[in-house]
């Protein structure tokens, strides 16, 4: 039987998808956190932010179990993975590449040197121009993301990142338009497109929360190629060659012809629970095809089915403490509507971007059209109550 160690944050729920996604293949996990959680009887200590100090504790897992491949789960894990992979010798991308996509700036300085479309950057917005977003070179799901059309706002804007983060800053120039979610895998430098996701809510700011995941994208198939050639430009410039990829691109359409952008490249698949939208061949989980290309296996049929699917995040409204999620079964009940996880627990405190990198839960949808699923999606938001105090 094949063993996997997957390094999963404390703070993660995505483990379970991947413990479904592992006996579906006939897979062994080790999980490996900083504070082991309670799945099954195998989990390890290792310490995630820390690829020099975690790097020789795999090994010893490798030389006391043996271990087939390691997987990260999210941001956290991704460097240590990558480090891991290539001292034992599995597939893995360039662990300099991976630090890469968590620091924007080195992302942005990649891209730049490969001459891959994305938006204007520098230190202020004197270099930039307005509007523009300042962004935290380090956090991640739009955290302390804040469009400034002015001095005043820019100057607002750092005084209450700082509240919370104390590194370093990034202001890009802000790409007006459209902006789609690309999920992808990588195979000896080879990108093969599996989604690209519309985000039919605006992203125009002062902040960036995103709501509705809708795939098959609408736009054209020629845009649509756009995209996935920038993606694919863009983890090359990277250095990128193994394993699953995350970006974020924004179609430009109040320029002639509509322009490319690439915001975002992540080396994992995309957050919180919105892989479950995805199925390939036979009911296949995107957590089974990234581990079907860790143990270096098939990755199988990767034909999506006909059809819609769609995740809206919920997001949170205000800051205070949840006290109850009301109308979950008015919800479900909508036509189209296929699943509602609330994944913040009654009695926790609470609170709104830009501070926060969590959302309430995540609600489902399937339908014939990408704007069925999207009409479902709002009218299943549209019955939960969400009571905060």
């Amino acid at each position: 039987m094949p063993r996997v160690l997957l390094l999963v944050p404390t703070a993660t729920y995505r483990a379970p998808d991947f413990v479904k996604a592992a006996r579906a293949l006939g897979v062994e996990l080790i999980v490996g956190s900083e504070e082991p959680p309670a799945i099954g009887d195998r989990s390890v200590a290792v310490p995630l932010d820390d690829p020099e100090a975690a790097v020789p504790v795999i090994e010893g897992i490798d030389d006391g179990r043996g271990v087939d491949a390691v997987v990260a789960v999210d941001d956290q894990g991704v460097v240590v993975a990558a480090a891991a992979g290539a001292r034992l010798g599995f597939p893995h991308n360039p662990p300099d590449a991976v630090a890469a996509t968590r620091d924007k700036r080195a992302l942005r300085e990649r891209l730049a040197a490969g001459e891959v479309a994305q938006p204007a950057f520098g230190d202020t917005p004197a270099t930039v121009g307005y509007p523009c977003v300042v962004k935290p070179t380090g956090l991640a799901c739009s955290r302390g993301v804040i469009r400034c059309d002015d001095d005043a706002g820019y100057d607002a804007a750092v005084t209450r990142i700082r509240t919370f983060w104390s590194g370093p800053l990034i202001v890009e120039r802000y790409v007006p338009g459209v902006e789609v979610a690309v999920e992808a895998i990588l195979r000896g430098g080879v990108l093969t497109t599996l989604a690209v996701f519309d985000k039919p809510d605006p992203l125009v700011g002062p902040f960036f929360e995103e709501t509705i995941y809708v795939t098959p994208s609408r736009l054209p198939r020629a845009t649509l190629a756009d995209v996935e050639q920038l993606v694919a430009r863009g983890a090359d410039a990277i250095g990128l060659t193994e394993g699953p990829v995350h970006a974020e691109v924004r179609v430009d359409d109040t320029a002639a012809p509509a322009r490319v952008v690439l915001i975002e490249v992540a080396a994992r698949t995309i957050g919180g629970l919105c892989a479950r939208t995805l199925q390939f061949g036979a009911g296949i989980a995107l957590e089974e095809v990234v581990l079907r290309h860790a143990l270096g296996m098939d990755l199988g049929d990767l034909a999506r089915p006909t059809g819609a699917a769609g995740v809206m995040m919920l997001p949170i409204p205000r800051a205070g403490t949840l006290q109850r999620v009301d109308g979950r079964a008015d919800a479900l009940a909508v036509p189209g509507v296929v699943g509602l996880e609330i994944t913040v627990p009654a009695g926790r405190a609470v609170v709104p971007l830009p501070e926060s990198d969590r959302y309430l839960g995540f609600l489902f949808a399937r339908a014939d059209t990408p704007g069925d699923v999207e009409t479902a999606l709002r009218a299943g938001a549209a019955a939960l109550d969400i009571v905060i105090t």
